[in-house]
């Protein structure tokens, strides 16, 4: 066979389309419970755009961007007032999408993104951003903070809920308290298939599997070792790498608790955990770098003052 005629056959059997790699893409994700936009503490909301500047995101799932009610009681707690993602998405020039459906995932939730979005998933969990010409689907989750097995476990009152003793009690009540957000969660991310990349934000009111290890007991971090179900989950099922941990593998070291800054370390009557996720799945996955975002060192990486939230923000720059 001629040359001229093996060319050609490569050329149809590899179009130029199949055959040119796509260069690098990186992103700077982030998730941030914006605490009513900074309205609970009475705050505009210019702080929470300082805090997403600061850092460069360009995709960022936001929660709470209503106002809590007054009261607001571990069983009872509906978000009240208008969202503040478009006074938010306004200032920074960006997209958003506001998830405005009710259901156990969400708790006044929303997308912001630099790049145009595109349409939801069916329960409003998730949308479609291009970026560039790359589908990237990011997803964003508020879930339960009740009961709280942090607190069960440490005996402080949350509501009704009651003492828990045991690692297997905790993750059960886990499981309970949540699975079923999980469920929906899982039902959105089929939508995902075959993007080039898809990330997960969310306060879970939940910690990591990865944190809540034997050597963070050692190390008086925690009451006891605790396979906490939801991280585990999106983990093993969802095929999502924690973006922080990744970067931080040892907890004992880093904690990077997310909450809270609004008491101190040694408070009685809380516990200071890692409850605010950035997770992203992509082929060829790299953490550049992350981090915690918050009011001061040593809890943030990138400090940023003054602070609008009752939650440190967690970020990641990373490629694909």
């Amino acid at each position: 066979m001629h040359i001229r005629s093996l060319l050609l056959s490569a050329i149809l059997l590899f179009p130029p389309s199949l055959v040119v790699a796509q260069d690098p893409m990186e992103l700077t994700v982030m998730s941030f419970n914006i605490w009513g936009g900074g309205g609970n503490a009475g705050k505009s909301v210019d702080e929470t755009v300082a805090v997403i500047k600061t850092v460069g995101a360009d995709i960022v799932g936001i929660q709470e961007t209503r106002l809590e009610p007054d009261p607001c009681t571990a069983e009872s707690c509906s978000a009240t007032g208008e969202s503040k993602a478009r006074a938010i998405a306004e200032k920074l020039g960006y997209f958003f999408y506001d998830q405005g459906q009710q259901n156990a995932a969400l708790w006044a939730n929303a997308i912001l993104s630099r790049y145009p979005t595109g349409k939801a998933t069916p329960h409003d969990l998730g949308v479609e951003i291009d970026v560039n010409g790359r589908k990237v689907y990011a997803f964003n989750l508020h879930l339960t903070d009740f009961p709280y097995q942090p607190y069960q476990l440490l005996n402080i009152e949350y509501g009704t809920a009651p003492f828990l003793k045991t690692a297997a009690e905790a993750e059960l009540a886990a499981k309970a308290a949540r699975g079923p957000a999980l469920d929906l969660f899982f039902a959105d991310l089929k939508h995902a298939d075959g993007a080039d990349a898809a990330f997960v934000f969310g306060d879970f009111n939940e910690p990591s599997h990865l944190d809540w290890t034997d050597a963070a007991v050692r190390a008086g971090r925690h009451p006891l070792a605790v396979g906490y179900p939801s991280s585990r989950r999106i983990e093993a099922e969802g095929g999502f790498i924690d973006l922080f941990r990744a970067a931080f593998p040892d907890p004992v070291a880093k904690p990077g608790c997310t909450w809270t800054p609004t008491s101190e370390p040694t408070a009685s009557d809380d516990h200071h955990d890692r409850i605010d996720y950035t997770l992203g799945r992509a082929k060829n996955l790299t953490v550049i770098k992350a981090g915690i975002v918050g009011e001061k060192t040593p809890e943030a990486d990138i400090v940023v003052t003054p602070w609008p939230s009752d939650h440190r923000a967690s970020m990641a720059v990373v490629q694909f």
